[in-house]
């Protein structure tokens, strides 16, 4: 199991619906996009980070471990706009108002990232894929997709199993142990993968399998109390940014 996800089945908010979690969460998504990067995107990067940390209960190292692998793209994104190809000056120069514009950019995706982390940190995928079908999305999607979640973890593992076999043997002392244990790896990986995909089909086949997957979804109420908080929260962030615009 990925850390996200554990941390998501052991959350505070783990029994709430997943559309209380998804109106903050998201909602703080929409407002890092649509509100001005300065002050709307660093007050709502400020309110997902108080949130995850505060009432949700993430550890704070847990979170940051799940942060940085979209911050580090959110940084990537930003760094070019510092920079102009071509021109007068030179081949490469420095862009004009390319600080501004690559802060903006960096405020609104990392802001962006936090909120839905915040929704990914709350709500297992367990707990949400089964509810897209009361939503109107297709069953046969929910089902490829609830099926492809289980063998994600299933092949990590694997491949887990086949590279610690692979040390023990010593096959990572040399560069070249190195490539052929990697190979190794791929090949064993590949198959095992379209074995366990073969033996699922043949266990859904001697279950009576119809097309569609039935299972057990945890009994939660959307909180009309829970929702209302959330929405104020959003709206409190909007006005708030609008009065700080004002201000300078």
């Amino acid at each position: 199991m990925l850390p996200i996800d554990a941390a998501a089945h052991s959350s505070r908010w783990r029994r709430r619906h997943p559309v209380d979690k998804a109106v903050l969460g998201l909602g703080l998504t929409v407002l890092a996009i649509s509100l001005p990067p300065w002050p709307g995107a660093a007050l709502v990067l400020l309110t997902a980070l108080v949130v995850l940390l505060g009432p949700a209960g993430v550890p704070g190292r847990r979170l940051w471990r799940a942060y940085r692998v979209p911050l580090g793209f959110c940084v990537t994104g930003a760094l070019p706009l510092l920079v102009q190809v071509g021109g007068p000056d030179g081949f490469v120069t420095p862009a004009v108002g390319g600080p501004v514009r690559a802060g903006e950019l960096l405020l609104r995706t990392s802001a962006a990232s936090l909120g839905v982390l915040l929704f990914a940190f709350t709500t297992p995928m367990s707990d949400l894929l089964p509810r897209l079908v009361r939503a109107g999305v297709p069953a046969p999607v929910v089902d490829v997709a609830l099926v492809t979640y289980r063998m994600s973890f299933l092949l990590l593992d694997s491949v887990r199993r086949i590279r610690e076999a692979q040390a023990a043997r010593l096959g990572h002392t040399t560069r070249a142990a190195t490539w052929r244990s990697l190979a190794g790896l791929g090949a064993t990986a590949f198959v095992r993968a379209f074995d366990r995909a073969a033996r699922l089909q043949t266990g859904l086949a001697g279950r009576g399998y119809d097309g569609t997957l039935r299972v057990l979804v945890p009994e939660a109420r959307v909180s009309v109390r829970f929702t209302t908080a959330s929405v104020a929260l959003l709206a409190a962030v909007v006005a708030l940014t609008f009065v700080l615009e004002r201000l300078t």
